[in-house]
């Protein structure tokens, strides 16, 4: 079997150590053969620097040069869907960073592309590749949890608003915390639910902090430019009953110093906290936690990468999250902000 041909748009830290530095694990595989970035210094750094034969400053001059099997796409959320369209017109798989857009059209139109074209499109919520998750969606299966009724999903940062790239910029990003951090535990959370059907949603969102101060733990930004929120908080309904309070933040006046990156669900035969890998049940009217040893550090990013390079090679029961999972995060993303936007209950 020949290589599969690999090509990068995006030459920014996200493709260095999230793509290129995990697809060369894999040298019998595949082959990066280019890399774009509009800043062309950028490409070509990455180029000389792990030996890729091309680089490029536009996605077109790649596709007029060369014929691809597969594209990452790790540019600024707004260039997702350009990008992505791209490439699935040129007949090639395609791995695209989280989120797929920042509009869920853009979502549904990649999907349909997708599918007609019969291409791999997979996004990389790299957080759902984890033992920890295997563990929690096998005790589901198995009858541990029972019939999920409520979640409750956090992903807080305390003082954690990004010092660098575009993440304060709502036309480049879409959003703040919610479509940075949210969506990683959206993603398991309707993972381990098996994607139920969403039926409304209610949100308030807070920008007090980013917009006054200038300076965190995870850099410095322009107060005056900081058009995202901090803080949103939201209820989702699904259609069979069961529900889910979400908060995400970038800076919020919590305790912890640490980003909190959480999701509990409670069924009728017990609840599963995936932070502390614990569930708790009971058994002939006693209570009973059961906790699992948590293993040392993974490398959750190689862990996407590869499943998605198994579903490229035509192993199905790899695990990605697909062109329709996606799609569906998307709207659910969407319909959040505007449901903080006009304060009203929005229906899916």
């Amino acid at each position: 079997m020949s290589k599969l041909k690999v090509g990068i748009i995006g030459a920014g830290q996200i493709a260095e150590l999230a793509h290129i530095t995990n697809y060369l694990k894999y040298p019998d595989e595949i082959e990066i053969t280019a890399i774009v970035d509009i800043n062309i210094e950028r490409a070509e750094c990455l180029s000389k620097k792990y030996n890729i034969p091309h680089y490029f400053a536009s996605s077109k001059e790649m596709f007029e040069a060369l014929e691809l099997d597969i594209i990452s796409v790790c540019t600024p959320n707004k260039f997702h869907y350009e990008s992505v369209m791209a490439a699935l017109e040129n007949n090639c798989h395609v791995f695209c960073e989280k989120p797929p857009s920042i509009e869920a059209k853009h979502a549904l139109e990649m999907l349909e592309l997708s599918e007609k074209k019969e291409k791999v499109l997979a996004y990389n919520f790299h957080h759902r590749h984890s033992s920890d998750v295997d563990y929690m969606m096998n005790a589901i299966e198995n009858g541990t949890i029972g019939e999920i009724y409520y979640g409750r999903i956090r992903a807080l940062r305390r003082r954690g608003i990004p010092g660098w790239g575009v993440f304060t910029d709502k036309a480049l990003q879409g959003g703040g915390p919610l479509i940075d951090l949210g969506v990683h535990m959206i993603d398991i959370a309707l993972y381990l639910m098996k994607f139920p059907k969403i039926k409304t949603v209610l949100a308030s969102s807070y920008t007090k902090i980013g917009n006054v101060k200038n300076n965190g733990t995870l850099g410095k930004w322009n107060p005056e430019k900081y058009d995202i929120e901090d803080f949103l908080t939201a209820h989702i309904k699904f259609e069979n009953g069961a529900t889910v309070s979400l908060e995400t933040s970038f800076a919020l006046n919590i305790k912890e110093k640490a980003t909190i990156m959480n999701v509990e669900l409670f069924g009728t035969e017990g609840g599963m906290d995936l932070s502390a890998m614990e569930i708790y049940t009971d058994s002939n009217g006693e209570l009973v936690d059961i906790v699992k040893l948590k293993i040392k550090e993974e490398n959750k990013q190689e862990k996407s990468v590869r499943d998605f390079l198994d579903v490229c090679m035509g192993k199905e029961d790899a695990l990605i999250t697909n062109a329709r999972q996606g799609y569906e995060i998307q709207r659910l993303v969407e319909a959040l902000y505007k449901s903080a936007e006009t304060g009203e209950v929005i229906e899916l």
